[in-house]
């Protein structure tokens, strides 16, 4: 199969459609400041913002799920980030004209995130996205997040596409797990929230890129099927 048989791009969305770490960012600085600690700086945050609130948790106070005081500060962070979901978001430069040319080419495009809907749905409607996105699948969409293959599966059946004609784009490795074990073509977003000990290339996916507009390049490309390997 080749990528011209492609019908459904979907993304991740923290740090493959948008860059959402400098809002992140700085609700986990205001937790620092608020807490009289020492805040820290954008490249280091920047990293983490793909694994969630634990991670930044971790990351500034060195807290896990169950330490005396995480429940309270994650409330906090949280509540922070809810309220200025947008302030600094934006889409990365060029996923707006890439977005534009594949609806020009007839074809649909999604998100599937382990962001809770509670900020997916908000952030969705703040960057004018939510009435375009074919599916918008979020970490409580369904029971299982990624990896597991569960929510790209709804997102190709809410698209009326089969997975095999789905390309799914992220950041982080689970991104590239759950695209495969759903069957579906996938890209590594270097451009993303990729940590100095990431290794993307060990990922597994058909390709990597390090801009958005090179999205559009494998849409006219063929690809190739992962190996036994690759895909095990």
């Amino acid at each position: 199969m080749t990528s011209s048989h492609i019908r459904t791009v979907l993304f991740d969305l923290d740090g493959t459609l948008a860059d959402t770490a400098p809002d992140l960012a700085d609700a986990l600085n205001q937790v620092l400041e608020e807490r009289c600690r020492r805040t820290l700086s954008f490249d280091t945050i920047r990293p983490i913002v793909s694994h969630g609130s634990h991670a930044l948790i971790y990351l500034g106070f060195e807290l896990a799920p169950g330490d005396e005081g995480f429940a309270e500060i994650q409330q906090r962070l949280l509540e922070i980030y809810r309220n200025n979901i947008a302030n600094k978001t934006r889409l990365f430069p060029g996923m707006a004209e890439v977005l534009d040319e594949i609806e020009r080419r007839g074809l649909s495009w999604g998100v599937v995130t382990n962001k809770p809907s509670a900020f997916t749905d908000p952030l969705m409607e703040a960057l004018q996205l939510h009435q375009r996105a074919v599916c918008t699948i979020s970490g409580d969409t369904t029971a299982n997040r990624k990896p597991h293959p569960e929510p790209m599966l709804l997102a190709a059946a809410q698209a009326g596409t089969d997975p095999v004609h789905c390309l799914y784009i992220g950041d982080a490795e689970r991104d590239i797990i759950a695209g495969r074990a759903a069957g579906m073509f996938t890209l590594a977003a270097l451009f993303g929230y990729v940590g100095d000990h990431d290794t993307p290339g060990q990922w597994g996916a058909h390709g990597m890129i390090e801009q958005p507009h090179e999205i559009l390049h494998w849409l006219g490309k063929e690809i190739p099927p992962l190996s036994k390997q690759a895909a095990s």
